[in-house]
């Protein structure tokens, strides 16, 4: 799918005013979604998205992928405990780091941020970005995209995608 199109679909879909809030919802989303997303599986999905939103997100997905601040490896740590708990094997297949540990409301509040808007417009517009995601990308990378999220950001998906991860 190509940008414009995409970005038409998302500001339809959210019934935005005008497609500069839309690529502002649209560029909020992937970028706060890579930051959810095991940074292998983000640069996946990025690999299928037209280059201004998918560089949007590999940079997330990059950012995410380095060491803290003070260099302790914070999130090298988190994927190691993620894979003693047994659930490593998402993060793993992902090969990179995994993805921050972050609900639906943080979720919408960086959303909002980045977007300039409210949580509330946050999540509608995820919604719509999500649904054109679900469009955009190959079935079984958004299949998995879903297994990487949890239940209450999942939610998002069209209502097919999200329960076919729950199984």
């Amino acid at each position: 799918m190509r940008h414009d199109e995409m970005i038409g679909k998302v500001q339809a879909l959210a019934q935005l005013p005008d497609r500069g809030s839309a690529e502002r919802a649209a560029h909020a989303v992937v970028t706060t979604l890579s930051e959810r997303l095991p940074s292998g599986l983000a640069r996946h999905v990025a690999a299928q998205l037209p280059p201004d939103m998918a560089d949007a997100m590999r940079r997330a997905a990059d950012a995410g992928a380095m060491p803290d601040a003070q260099g302790s490896g914070a999130r090298e740590s988190r994927e190691q405990e993620s894979r003693a708990r047994g659930s490593g094997a998402r993060a793993a297949e992902g090969s990179g780091t995994a993805g921050e540990r972050f609900g639906l409301t943080a979720f919408a509040g960086r959303i909002a941020v980045r977007a300039g808007t409210d949580e509330d417009t946050a999540l509608r517009d995820a919604a719509a970005v999500m649904e054109v995601l679900d469009a955009a990308l190959a079935p079984e990378l958004t299949e998995r995209m879903a297994g990487a999220l949890p239940a209450d950001i999942r939610e998002l998906l069209p209502l097919e995608r999200a329960s076919e991860a729950d199984h």
